[in-house]
């Protein structure tokens, strides 16, 4: 395959100074032409960053990984494959196509210089090893311009060593998948077997409605994994290449999607942003990836779904990540974090090439430019789906009401210990607008930054536990019965052993759209719990400036305005505003949480409702509009008081 020379000049030179602009940027999104244009800006920076023998891809950033060297760099030369492939697949040109085709011919020549070693049990290498399946299966040159030795080269190491190893039981199955559908695809050695029953093993992770977990019964973790980044999108491309061969599983692959779309459509909003929530948030805009298998899979849309609104949620997304200047390095490469670079809220599995799994998004690159999906005007779904649903598997209830898209999450927990999981999983709401925060330190309540969530400290003030793992989780409805009323989430959780906490969440409506309840009832069986902190970095907790009532509440002003009010007729609660720490929020890297704080003494039961105000700034929307809705409360339902009434 000769590597073409495009219509952009080398940007090897490239160097981002002080208030400049990334190429990126600067593409007006409208059609396939552009797409192929914002792909090429992404992968152009990389071109310094290749090893001589084009193998590896040291991206810019010295920071480790919990796996080798070598696996890091494999990591940056393989990821951005996934956009080269797409782009090849449908019949567009890049003029670095030839560094790709070299890395893999040194990369899997065991005797050369540059090559990726043997993978061992649940090693790093495997994930790589998908995005090269892939462009095996739907760029044949790749294959074609090989010698014979050379593919024996690749057989080796795509196929039989990952067939010879233990995978860990999730999303990663997906990858040995793809790794032997590319050799079958270009007629190479592979594991019919194999593939088989991983396909076979990975269909029990499915739990109904389109919704998939991401791994076996007792772990309930159903993130973008479960859509964009891995299962649903590979499920896609698999019945995209495999249909022929394995006609009922890639209609069955295919229904599932249709019903996931009218689901995963209240993750994306007005203004292109996707609600982030859970791990691998880093991978950006291949958050919007499912959209476009959607259409390289050839599925039949869902009704009320058009190509218009699919192609507008693609489009918005990818200008939305045009408008964060500051997720790139100096040298115009991308960097962990997600609007800008920040390693509090990193992965151990995220080395510097890790983001370039964002690559997944120009999926659509490989759909042909006759397809509705290129050839419809952009429309906005929100004139057709529900301002509010409930959705079962996932534990989620959405909504689109008061200039954001928010989901309430109770239930989701990550099944190993990860970095800030309690704020990636347990958080109460997550908003496309705001983002989620982690915590940067486990010291005071600057440094865990407990935006939406719960805090309980039983020693003053100094460590804090929240939710991580709830007991038990289901959606509900409140009042009517038999199914009517506003949906609800309800979740048992305790920080202590002698301390247990059942949370409700309710979600916004028409009446008050910038605010939505979360109630909860705190038992102190064992100790006392919640007290007014002993220490806090920006102030003196003891001055009367530092608080206000509970139901004076506490908010603060600036993209908008965020604030938190206590409900409950009695408690004692006062509010006051925490400087979390910077770099703590995903979005903005300085952030202010208004909170509510009380005392449950050791014996006590005590029921806290909290009134949340979040109103973003946007289009239409002045600053003097921010507080418009500050004064006008939401109404505490009345199932909810007898409930309480009777606890």
């Amino acid at each position: 395959m000769a590597a073409s020379q495009g219509t952009r000049p080398p940007t090897s030179g490239l160097v981002l100074g002080y208030d400049a602009r990334h190429p990126f940027s600067a593409i007006p999104l409208a059609d396939r032409a552009s797409v192929q244009a914002l792909l090429r800006a992404l992968l152009d920076p990389l071109e310094p960053f290749f090893s001589p023998l084009r193998a590896r891809v040291r991206c810019p950033g010295a920071t480790a990984v919990r796996f080798d060297q070598t696996a890091s760099e494999v990591e940056g030369f393989a990821r951005p494959l996934w956009g080269l492939a797409c782009l090849l697949a449908g019949g567009g040109e890049y003029r670095g196509t030839r560094w790709w085709i070299d890395g893999i011919r040194h990369g899997t020549d065991p005797e050369g210089a540059e090559y990726w070693g043997w993978p061992r049990d649940n090693d790093q290498r495997m994930v790589e090893m998908c995005p090269l399946g892939f462009a095996l299966a739907v760029a044949p040159g790749i294959w074609e311009g090989l010698s014979d030795k050379e593919k024996a080269n690749v057989e080796s190491w795509l196929g039989n060593s990952i067939n010879e190893k233990n995978m860990p039981n999730t999303n990663w199955l997906w990858f040995r998948v793809f790794a032997n559908l590319g050799l079958k695809k270009n007629g190479g050695k592979f594991s019919p077997e194999r593939l088989e029953a991983d396909i076979r093993h990975l269909d029990t992770f499915y739990r109904g409605d389109g919704w998939s977990n991401d791994g076996p019964e007792g772990i309930h973790q159903m993130d973008y994994y479960s859509s964009s980044f891995a299962i649903h999108f590979l499920q896609l491309l698999y019945a995209k290449l495999a249909g022929e061969d394995d006609p009922e599983r890639a209609a069955e692959f295919k229904k599932r999607a249709q019903m996931a779309a009218l689901d995963l459509a209240h993750y994306y909003d007005e203004e292109g942003r996707a609600i982030p929530f859970g791990r691998s948030v880093g991978y950006r805009f291949a958050m919007v990836s499912f959209w476009g298998a959607l259409a390289y899979a050839d599925v039949e849309l869902p009704a009320p779904l058009t190509w218009g609104m699919v192609k507008g949620i693609v489009l918005r997304h990818l200008r939305w990540w045009q408008t964060q200047h500051d997720m790139w390095s100096p040298s115009g490469t991308l960097t962990i974090g997600y609007s800008y670079p920040n390693m509090y809220m990193a992965e151990n599995y995220n080395s510097p090439g890790s983001p370039y799994w964002a690559c997944l998004a120009f999926i659509c690159l490989a759909v042909p430019e006759t397809h509705p999906f290129w050839t419809s005007q952009e429309e906005t779904h929100w004139d057709v789906i529900p301002r509010i649903k409930a959705l079962k598997h996932p534990g989620h209830i959405m909504s689109n009401l008061g200039g954001h898209c928010m989901l309430l999450s109770s239930g989701q927990a990550c099944s190993y210990p990860m970095k800030g999981t309690h704020a990636k999983y347990g958080s109460f709401a997550y908003s496309s607008f705001y983002g989620y925060s982690v915590p940067p330190g486990l010291f005071t309540l600057e440094q865990y930054a407990l935006a939406s969530q719960l805090g309980l400290s039983d020693d003053g003030g100094e460590f804090w536990k929240t939710r991580r793992l709830s007991e038990s989780a289901l959606v509900e409805r409140g009042g009517g019965g038999g199914g009517a009323g506003t949906p609800v989430l309800v979740s048992r959780w305790s920080p202590f052993p002698d301390v247990h906490v059942t949370t409700y969440l309710l979600p916004p409506d028409e009446a008050t759209p910038n605010w939505h309840l979360r109630v909860h009832h705190v038992r102190a069986e064992g100790r006392d719990v919640g007290t007014r902190p002993r220490l806090m970095g920006n102030y003196d907790p003891e001055t009367p400036e530092a608080w206000a009532g509970g139901y004076e509440g506490a908010f603060a002003v600036s993209d908008g305005a965020v604030g938190i009010r206590a409900l409950e007729k009695e408690g004692g609660r006062t509010a006051t505003l925490v400087n979390a720490d910077p770099n703590s929020n995903l979005v903005q890297p300085r952030t202010t949480i208004p909170t509510l704080q009380g005392k449950v003494k050791k014996g006590e039961k005590v029921w806290y409702v909290s009134a949340i105000y979040a109103k973003p700034s946007g289009p239409g929307v002045s600053k003097d509009e921010y507080l418009s809705g500050w004064e006008t409360v939401p109404e505490v339902p009345g199932w909810l008081k007898e409930e309480m009434a009777t606890s």
